[in-house]
């Protein structure tokens, strides 16, 4: 370098090291874990500090320059899943809507985050929409599906009877059509198991807020057809299990699938052939319970969709019977393969217990119908205590109608009812009362064993429990615990992401979803809810950071175990965030 150039850069260079030490010295720090989106002006606002520190903190411009807030750092908490020090930063005073940071000084600042009303309505938007963007035997135009717009793939229009399902009517390799629902998760086949507790929580959603959503417009192509919007994207599912029932006899098919798992490709180039796969208890009562509900949500519909709400019931009384006829056919994959050709090797979803899929398939018909046989059909209580509901349990779901429906039940359930919002009030109590002992302050944290598969849709399906249990109580602290629980899936808890992609500043980049690792888009589809941590990592993956519970998850589209998505999980994480929004935006 000439001497008459390095006389003018060194100026530069000494600002630039000068900027670079103030900007050293105020540095960005992932150590500050808090909801990446924000916070409602007059809720609570914690952020949490992943290591033992003591003094001032304060809520600060993203530059730094002006401290709007200044707050002392609080005591230390200790993880009784990791044993790791954490450090409460509680701002709930402060309500001044804005854009800002949490600042440490001996630490530095955290993601910027914005405080506003219905801070969660734009999350919850895109959630719902996620399912757009699985759907399946159409295309997605760029006007609604925007950079992850495809062309038309699966018109499942020749699907054949696999050999475990065939019948008289309909023998091996019949070919019949089943069009339509969504992706199941990362891969391509559809599953009646799963889509029962995915559609039910959708429904229960309208039916909790209905004016809400009979006013609420997403970027569908169904936009303005008189329809909710949420109403019209689960009809896309609703019609493929229409498909899926056997009309012979009322049975339902298991799932919708390849053979195997096909590979990382485009939608439009998966061409293995697909098969309607063994009729099973379980899969026929959860169809029969969805069609229940979706003949009550519809019947309101009438002029739009003349005569749906009675195919929609008719469905479900005839899957009933068939289930009534049938009470133990199980869906065991590997004795199937045993018996029948090709072999499938694709997502079992079995279960050798159908005592709660009986339970929620005759409270949705009881309370469309109004028609005692159907309540006095089972054990409403065969165990004491609840469980939060998953796939492979929904009793709960049957409880939550019955409470949603309180005001409209015959007299046969009123003091099974008085017994029911006691035991529900002590399972609330159960899911928090450890709370604020924990680390990161989430209902999600007091149970070990809630970091499974899918760890982020139970604690999403947490949220909802206490959203009825403020529902039913009017107690704002289970208001509150739901919010914590969407406060971890966004940020507050011991990996630092928001497990919702393309929301937040950390957030999954390489889910195990093949559309999104096909597409040729650097982003992957948004609005997302990945799996969350797994010590279990079934996948075998290599970049796990940990094997402790609450920290067992990789960003890496080898990771199913902790890095897939699924409509069941998408779904508790719509209800939540709307639920969220909505109650805390009432006035």
């Amino acid at each position: 370098m000439k001497p008459g150039v390095l006389k003018q850069v060194l100026p530069f260079l000494f600002l630039h090291f000068l900027f670079f030490q103030a900007v050293t010295a105020q540095n960005f720090t992932e150590t500050i874990r808090l909801n990446q989106l924000g916070f409602y002006p007059d809720g609570p606002k914690i952020a949490i500090v992943a290591a033992e520190v003591k003094g001032e903190f304060f809520i600060a411009t993203p530059d730094l320059k002006k401290k709007e807030f200044t707050g002392m750092l609080g005591g230390q908490q200790v993880s009784s899943i990791s044993g790791k020090t954490t450090t409460i930063a509680d701002f709930s005073k402060f309500k001044k809507p804005g854009t800002w940071v949490v600042w440490v000084p001996s630490l530095g600042h955290s993601w910027p985050f914005e405080i506003k009303p219905n801070v969660h309505h734009d999350l919850a938007v895109a959630a719902l929409k996620g399912f757009y963007h699985q759907r399946m035997s159409t295309d997605l135009p760029e006007r609604y599906a925007g950079k992850w717009h495809r062309p038309f793939s699966h018109p499942d229009k020749n699907v054949f009877v696999h050999a475990s399902a065939a019948t008289g009517a309909r023998p091996k390799n019949t070919v019949i059509e089943s069009p339509g629902g969504w992706y199941d998760a990362g891969d391509y086949n559809k599953y009646v198991v799963n889509s029962g507790i995915t559609v039910g929580t959708l429904l229960a959603l309208y039916e909790d807020f209905p004016a809400y959503f009979k006013k609420l417009e997403t970027n569908i192509p169904e936009n303005g057809n008189g329809v909710p919007d949420l109403l019209d994207e689960a009809l896309w599912n609703l019609r493929w299990m229409l498909t899926m029932q056997d009309p012979g006899d009322g049975g339902v098919y298991h799932k919708c699938t390849t053979a195997k798992f096909e590979g990382f490709v485009k939608p439009e180039d998966a061409k293995a052939q697909r098969y309607v796969v063994q009729k099973s208890t379980a899969a026929t009562l959860d169809f029969a319970a969805v069609m229940a509900q979706a003949a009550r949500v519809f019947r309101g519909f009438e002029l739009e969709f003349p005569g749906l709400a009675d195919k929609f019931l008719k469905a479900s009384k005839s899957a009933w019977q068939w289930a009534r006829a049938n009470p133990a056919t199980m869906y065991d994959q590997g004795k199937m393969n045993e018996q029948f050709e090709p072999k499938i090797e694709t997502g079992a979803y079995g279960d050798n217990d159908v005592t709660d899929e009986f339970i929620w398939a005759a409270m949705e018909l009881y309370v469309t119908t109004g028609e005692d046989e159907y309540f006095q059909a089972v054990d409403l209580f065969p165990s004491e205590g609840l469980t939060v509901q998953n796939w492979g349990d929904v009793r709960t779901m049957g409880y939550l109608t019955l409470l949603r429906h309180e005001q409209h039940l015959t007299p046969v359930a009123a003091t099974p009812m008085r017994y029911l919002k006691g035991m529900y009030i002590a399972f609330a109590k159960g899911l928090v009362y450890k709370t604020e002992g924990q680390a990161y302050l989430a209902p999600m944290e007091n149970n070990v064993e809630n970091y499974v598969w899918g760890s982020t849709a139970v604690c999403a399906n947490q949220g909802i429990n206490l959203i009825y249990a403020y529902r039913l109580t009017n107690d704002q602290v289970y208001l509150n615990y739901a919010l914590d629980n969407l406060d971890y899936l966004l940020g507050r808890n011991a990996t630092g992401y928001s497990f919702v992609t393309g929301y937040g500043d950390k957030t999954p980049r390489h889910i195990h979803h093949r559309p999104s690792e096909a597409d040729g888009v650097e982003d992957p589809v948004p609005g997302l809810l990945a799996g969350g941590p797994n010590p279990g990592q079934q996948d075998k993956c290599e970049t796990y950071p940990s094997k402790i519970p609450d920290e067992s998850y990789t960003d890496d589209v080898c990771s199913y175990a902790s890095n897939e998505i699924a409509i069941n999980w998408n779904a508790p994480l719509v209800y939540l965030a709307f639920a969220v929004d909505i109650l805390k935006s009432e006035p």
